[in-house]
């Protein structure tokens, strides 16, 4: 694994437009092909089968946190409890996640956190880098296979979804539209009907929820969180309609950081996993501390002797979990985190792709750039 610089391609901004992603400037540029991170393919080997096996102990871990009651301890209301049991036992369609890893090419991999719920960066990843690739590195390779692997999924799905169809829904910004407007695309390839329209859209006409036109909703993919939602007024009605939704509800116990120091007392010392612990850091020297329902790097805080870096933000109320400092390696005066794509739940076979998101410091943020890859 190495981080490569390079010059980026003559009119790179239209170009990344073109392939869906309209959100590639702010401060700085978000989409940075001014370098690259090349991989060999057992690298690759590594990563495709760390995202395997950590899927597997994920459920094993949703099992267990379902089993043991849990649910107090990572911050999960009490009306939560019921759609999050119904729906494990219903096993619901599930479309994707993100593993979010440390790795340097010679140690392996450690987890940082799991996007279960409302992973961003897809576009990114399945699309805009491909395209890059093709243009500028046309005869090598990219561990990517994600758009051909959504589309086949919603095809398995389709008989999972009334009518054949999905309707889609986001907040109404940039990254999250682009997201759904891709999906809506590969649902579409796989000849699902569909539409998109934002969240906030979405109505209860006393028996079921209805879209914009006031017809019932059967199957929505909703970009939003489980734990934003159960909170808000509609949520009291989530059990009493039966729209299906994906992401499924169970999938709250995944996209907790709770679900970190779980894995751990599950899988004490396991190579992929960094020991984690509720309340405290305990004998730990060097830690993160994470809220339990935080988003995009927002209130952390990074501890080594001497030195504490800290991120701002709206949450933590809910309480915090305590993480082993990863070993985040520098490249070039950078740090990269790789995101390992799931797609679907197939036993041993999930990882789909990755992307690359890399900061000035050790903590990855809203702000962090996201590179291309490739490998030999």
């Amino acid at each position: 694994m190495k981080r490569v610089s390079i010059s980026p391609r003559a009119n790179w901004q239209q170009k990344v437009e073109e392939n869906g992603l309209t959100w590639h400037t702010g401060e700085q540029p978000y989409w940075n092909e001014a370098a690259f991170y090349e991989f060999s393919a057992p690298e690759v080997d590594v990563l495709e089968a760390a995202t395997n096996e950590l899927e597997a102990m994920t459920l094993a871990a949703a099992q267990h946190i379902i089993d043991q009651r849990l649910y107090s301890r990572m911050g999960i209301p009490p009306n939560a409890v019921d759609l999050i049991e119904r729906s494990w036992e219903a096993e619901p369609p599930s479309l994707y996640g993100r593993f979010d890893f440390a790795y340097d090419g010679v140690n392996p991999p450690k987890l940082l956190e799991y996007n279960a719920d409302t992973p961003t960066s897809l576009v990114e990843a399945a699309v805009v880098q491909w395209y890059w690739l093709q243009e500028v590195f046309p005869d090598r390779d990219q561990f990517n296979s994600l758009h051909e692997r959504l589309v086949a999924l919603w095809k398995e799905l389709a008989s999972y979804l009334p009518n054949n169809r999905i309707d889609l829904c986001s907040m109404d910004d940039a990254e999250d539209g682009m997201t759904v407007t891709y999906l809506q695309d590969t649902a579409q390839q796989a000849g699902l009907a569909s539409s998109i329209f934002p969240i906030n859209e979405i109505g209860w006409n006393g028996a079921n929820f209805v879209g914009p036109d006031d017809q019932a909703l059967g199957a929505v993919f909703k970009l939003y969180p489980w734990e934003w939602m159960v909170r808000e007024e509609f949520g009291k009605h989530l059990g009493m309609a039966p729209t299906l939704w994906i992401e499924p509800a169970w999938k709250m116990l995944l996209s907790n950081k709770g679900l970190l120091p779980v894995l751990w007392e599950l899988y004490p010392r396991h190579p992929y996993l960094l020991e984690a612990r509720f309340d405290s850091p305990g004998l730990l020297m060097s830690w993160v501390r994470k809220p339990l329902l935080g988003r995009e790097g927002a209130n952390i805080t990074l501890h080594q002797p001497g030195r504490d870096l800290e991120t701002g933000g709206d949450y933590g109320a809910e309480g915090f979990i305590y993480q082993d400092l990863a070993p985040l390696k520098s490249f070039d005066g950078v740090y990269p985190v790789i995101g390992s794509w799931v797609i679907g739940h197939e036993e041993g076979n999930v990882a789909g792709g990755m992307g690359i998101r890399e900061s000035d410091t050790p903590l990855t943020t809203n702000t962090s750039r996201f590179v291309p890859h490739l490998f030999a």
